[in-house]
């Protein structure tokens, strides 16, 4: 086996691609790769070359988390048991409600995401004073 050297980078060649390699090369003037039968140029990019690249995926729709911003209350991994002892992972998620809450400094409804528990701990503390030690800004919800 020979070895051919594409930028500075030396690798072994079987015999029938070093003779499909050399009459490619001379006469586009780039090497072949055999692993996934591209072309990769010595030079300036080229067409082939960035035809290659991998293609940017589709914009995926914006998902919100389960996570409660004033309480910081997540998604729990548990384990599911069976009758038989089996164990199986699961997920034990926050429940969380869309709620319209009226905010006394600034005279209006505020639309928010939370959990059931800092619905509870809004009503005994005030709003305001949740949202402040969470580090919420309810200006610009």
């Amino acid at each position: 086996m020979a070895t051919a050297t594409l930028l500075g980078s030396s690798f072994a060649m079987p015999a029938a691609a070093r003779r499909a390699s050399s009459s490619a090369s001379t006469s586009l003037g780039f090497a072949t790769s055999q692993l996934a039968g591209l072309s990769l140029s010595a030079g300036a990019a080229t067409p082939t070359a960035v035809a290659f690249l991998p293609k940017r995926q589709q914009l995926q729709p914006i998902v919100a988390r389960r996570v409660c911003p004033f309480t910081g209350k997540k998604t729990n991994r548990a384990n599911k048991v069976s009758f038989s002892n089996h164990k199986t992972k699961k997920q034990q998620f926050v429940n969380l409600q869309y709620k319209k809450l009226w905010w006394e400094a600034g005279k209006r409804f505020v639309k928010l995401r939370l959990s059931t528990k800092a619905l509870k701990t809004i009503e005994k503390h005030g709003l305001d004073a949740v949202a402040r030690k969470a580090g919420i800004d309810l200006n610009k919800k």
